[in-house]
C-alpha cells in the first residue's frame, strides 16, 4: 500500500510540473498536493508542518502571480481600469484555447477593452503589448516558484 502512495505523489508532482506551463491544469496545487502526499505517505518525518505552511504559501502565490501577471502588465502600461479586466479576462478565455490562447488572450482583451474606453489603436497595442508581456513575466515567476517547492521538498527528503 505505501507503494501506492508514493506512486500517487510522484505521478501528482510530474502531472503539476507539467500543469504549471500547460493551461486548464493547477500545476503549483498539483505538485502541492504530490508533495503532501508524499509526507503523510512518510509520516511526516521529513517534511513537517513548518515546512508544508512554506510550501503552501508558495503554491498560494504561484497562484496569484498566474491570475494577477497579465492585469499588472497592463496597469504598468498606463492603461485604463477596463483594460485591466478586460486582460484578465482573456488570460481567463485563454484558458479554454490551449497555449496559444493564453498568449493570445491577454493581449486580446486588453486592447479590445482599451478601445472602448480611448478609441485610439496605439494606446490599445500598447496596452496589449504589456498584457502579454506581464503573462510571459508572471509565467517564468510561476515557473520559479514551482521549482522552488519541488527544491524544498527534494531537500527536506534528501538533506
Amino acid at each position: 500500500m505505501q507503494l501506492i502512495w508514493w506512486v500517487l505523489a510522484f505521478a501528482l508532482v510530474v502531472i503539476g510540473l507539467l500543469g504549471t506551463v500547460l493551461p486548464a491544469l493547477p500545476g503549483p496545487v498539483l505538485v502541492f498536493a504530490g508533495v503532501l502526499v508524499a509526507a503523510w505517505a512518510d509520516g511526516f518525518t521529513r517534511i513537517g508542518a513548518g515546512t508544508l505552511v512554506v510550501l503552501g504559501l508558495l503554491t498560494i502565490a504561484a497562484h496569484l502571480v498566474d491570475l494577477a501577471s497579465a492585469a499588472v502588465g497592463v496597469k504598468r502600461a498606463g492603461a485604463s481600469r477596463r483594460a485591466i479586466a478586460g486582460a484578465a479576462l482573456g488570460t481567463a478565455a485563454g484558458l479554454f484555447v490551449g497555449l496559444p490562447g493564453l498568449l493570445i488572450g491577454p493581449f486580446a482583451g486588453a486592447m479590445i477593452a482599451e478601445l472602448t474606453v480611448r478609441r485610439d489603436l496605439r494606446a490599445a497595442g500598447r496596452a496589449g503589448m504589456f498584457a502579454g508581456l506581464g503573462f510571459v513575466i508572471g509565467l517564468a515567476a510561476k515557473v520559479a516558484l514551482v521549482f522552488a517547492i519541488v527544491g524544498i521538498a527534494v531537500a527536506a527528503f534528501f538533506l
